[in-house]
């Protein structure tokens, strides 16, 4: 697929976390937003997925371990086909399939269900280390926030993949920059993040999380590379494609009131 058609997907992804966040009165805008470009690339140009079929052996499955940021996996499965657009309008809603962190028991394409920080990271070795045991073809991709590297669970799932060769395994991290509380490098220095999985055993990959070549050319590498898993350092922006939210730590948890929610939808070309 041309790049242009999968920045036009990525902006519709945008216009749908914003209209669901805002329905919602509550959620995860920044960081939902700064990670549509790589959902958007995996979805509609790396993995090997079918809605249609969303139980097809051997095929890729993608975590989300910042599973705060579940807008923008709903939101990018829906583009997908996996279920109808106007469902994401009730998010957070009384009774509805898309809650606040994915369930996979309730949502078609949620390969595990998340939220607490890290979780999602060890689970993801765990079901690339099940697929070699059982001889399956079908990678595994999680997507970590930055902040959640301050979890000691993370580094536990990043030593036992390097030691069991999951090559299989592609971390990306949306590395904004930015938490609930603030600055990363205020609350809790994650950096150096490329030397430090270096040092786990991880290959290494530094991108801008916002350029879709740079995206498709660190999936690619990761696929071939063998011997090690491979992490990716994509380097994004909390709120990314809508201006008054762009780096801003307090559109982290908060949604859109009916004015701000338009103008966004307008800035990124969509209808109100």
């Amino acid at each position: 697929m041309a790049f242009k058609n999968l920045e036009d997907i990525s902006n519709n992804i945008r216009i749908s976390i914003i209209k669901a966040v805002h329905a919602a009165g509550s959620g995860h805008p920044g960081g939902s937003l700064s990670a549509s470009d790589i959902l958007t690339v995996l979805y509609f140009h790396e993995m090997k997925i079918d809605p249609k079929d969303p139980k097809m052996k051997d095929r890729d499955k993608f975590i989300l371990s910042k599973g705060h940021a579940a807008p923008v996996l709903y939101s990018t499965l829906a583009e997908k086909g996996y279920f109808p657009k106007e469902e994401l309008l009730t998010l957070r809603k009384l009774n509805s399939k898309i809650q606040g962190h994915p369930d996979m028991r309730k949502v078609i394409g949620v390969e595990m269900s998340t939220g607490s920080l890290g979780q999602g990271f060890s689970v993801a070795g765990g079901v690339a280390m099940a697929n070699k045991m059982d001889g399956k073809s079908g990678r595994v991709y999680v997507l970590l926030g930055d902040g959640e590297l301050q979890e000691g669970l993370v580094w536990e799932a990043a030593m036992s993949s390097a030691h069991y060769k999951l090559d299989n395994l592609t971390a990306i991290i949306d590395w904004n920059g930015l938490q609930i509380d603030g600055n990363n490098d205020d609350v809790m220095t994650v950096k150096p993040i490329d030397s430090k999985f270096e040092s786990f055993g991880w290959n290494v990959i530094s991108i801008d999380g916002h350029n879709i070549g740079q995206i498709i050319d660190a999936l690619s590498q990761a696929r071939e590379f063998k011997g090690k898993p491979t992490a990716i350092i994509a380097k994004t922006i909390k709120g990314k494609g809508v201006s008054f939210m762009e780096d801003i730590a307090g559109w982290h948890g908060k949604a859109p009131n009916d004015e701000e929610a338009e103008m966004a939808v307008k800035e990124l070309g969509g209808l109100w």
